[in-house]
């Protein structure tokens, strides 16, 4: 059974790892490949009953496709599984052109029924069965995730910080999957309708042990948010820093939960936590009312203060382009950043993402005219749209080429900045003026993956997962049994 990871932002594949532990205990062998790091081999490919495919993002099923293409030249007897929120989403494109199944929701426990029925042991799905399926969305028994035949930690994405010059490897954790909001661009929303499921305390702490134990001394909470659950979370945040006093962390939290949990901060910051990602989109009121954020520019700025009292730095995820964003909004955004002193805080990547509505998306429920949305182009997994104003189209090409650029030379993030800040104001014909005033630029934690979730895959992206490298098919750690 191979087990595939595209994409995660440049850390160790949590899904991939839990998929593996699920099957491992059913005494399956089980071969576990990331593809941002190593390309499974054609040996690999051609030797493998089931190829389960990790898609969680967009960027990791625009890679996953190019694998799947590659596992039908190969072995087309194979059967192939997309699993994770974008394999639901994009179920019937998946279905009729690359795979045989797919598997959305809380997958474990599906992915195991599947490898068993594939062994005969119970009816396995056939190919002409095409309903598509709903996600699962129940609980399950969780596994201490197995990481050990995955690449090192030292392959991914590295924690430059808490102080300036030092780097720390990370560990990737979930405590919890699905959410609590229905913000109306987010993939999350149609797919686990509001519900969250929480990863027990225990399981959590087991999966950071284990990658403490071989050199991480950062954690990254990968849930949506990690404030769904409070009392969940702190006590989580709490026993890690009991058993491991110097290992720093991450999370991701709402504008709408900072401001409502901000009595926590202090404690988080004491805790270890160094930055927190929030899903800001826009300063537009009238994109931010779009998208069902449930925040206001003025809450933005209040979130910031918060964090910033305690001691927390604050990265902004943008949603720059939308069919709402004007010219005036896009350059709003860039001086905010100046003002505000964000230039470090925000990866470049984010002033380049535009809205991707896939199949399936919440925005699509909405009962309003839509002169600006086109067909659905299912080959990419997305709605075509075209903005109103043409001239924003031309802005996110030349931002997007900017960025691109940027991420291959690895240039300073102020050079970028102006860079784009200067696309902008000729996009929108305005002379470019005075840079707003820019305060010392304050070291500031941050991760050295560059790349977001729904952005496209780079050239470097799509070459790493076309182009075959040697690999053994029985990984370290991997027990094949006779006959599996």
């Amino acid at each position: 059974m191979l087990i595939v990871s595209c994409y995660e932002l440049g850390h160790q594949s949590f899904a991939v790892a839990s998929a593996w532990a699920g099957l491992a205990s059913a005494g399956l062998g089980v071969v576990g490949v990331d593809a941002s790091i190593e390309p499974p081999s054609d040996e690999a490919l051609a030797g493998a009953e089931l190829v389960a495919i990790s898609v969680p993002m967009h960027t990791a099923l625009r890679l996953g496709v190019e694998i799947a293409r590659r596992v039908r030249e190969k072995n087309r007897a194979a059967h192939i599984c997309f699993f994770g929120v974008y394999a639901t989403l994009n179920a019937s494109y998946l279905l009729d052109e690359l795979a045989d199944s797919v598997i959305g929701g809380e997958f474990e426990t599906a992915l195991v029924e599947l490898a068993l029925g594939l062994g005969g042991t119970t009816p396995a799905p056939r190919r002409d069965e095409r309903d598509v399926p709903k996600p699962i969305l129940r609980r399950l028994t969780f596994h201490r995730p197995r990481r050990d035949g995955l690449p090192p930690l030292e392959k991914y994405a590295r924690l430059v910080g808490p102080s300036r010059g030092e780097q720390r490897l990370v560990a990737y954790v979930e405590a919890s999957r699905g959410c609590l909001h229905r913000c109306l661009h987010c993939p999350i929303t149609p797919v686990y309708e509001g519900r969250f499921f929480v990863v027990p305390k225990e399981i959590v702490l087991a999966d950071a042990r284990q990658q403490i134990e071989v050199g991480a001394r950062h954690v990254t909470f990968g849930d949506p948010d990690f404030l769904n659950g409070p009392g969940h979370s702190m006590a989580i945040a709490r026993a890690l820093h009991a058993e491991h006093p110097a290992v720093t962390f991450d999370m991701t939290a709402k504008v709408e939960h900072i401001l409502e949990h901000r009595e926590l901060f202090g404690e988080l910051a004491q805790l270890g936590c160094i930055f927190v990602v929030s899903a800001v989109e826009s300063l537009s009121e009238r994109v931010l009312e779009e998208l069902v954020k449930g925040h206001t520019r003025a809450d933005i700025v209040e979130a910031l203060r918060v964090a910033r009292s305690a001691g927390i730095a604050l990265r902004p995820s943008l949603l720059a382009f939308t069919p709402w964003t004007t010219l005036t909004d896009y350059i709003e955004l860039c001086d905010f950043i100046f003002e505000q002193g964000l230039i470090d805080n925000v990866d470049p990547i984010q002033l380049a993402i535009r809205l991707l509505i896939p199949p399936g998306s919440a925005l699509l429920s909405r009962d309003e005219p839509r002169p600006w949305l086109g067909p659905l182009i299912a080959s990419e997994f997305s709605y075509a749209w075209t903005h109103p104003d043409p001239a924003m189209d031309l802005l996110y090409a030349e931002v997007s080429r900017i960025v691109a650029l940027a991420a291959e030379q690895s240039a300073d993030a102020l050079h970028t900045f102006r860079r784009i800040r200067e696309a902008a104001h000729r996009a929108a014909g305005r002379q470019l003026g005075d840079e707003p005033a820019l305060s010392s630029r304050a070291f500031v934690p941050r991760l050295t993956e560059p790349w977001f979730c729904c952005a496209e895959p780079s050239a470097a992206q799509l070459g790493r997962v076309t182009t075959c490298q040697p690999a053994s098919l029985h990984s370290p750690g991997c027990e094949v049994e006779e006959g599996r």
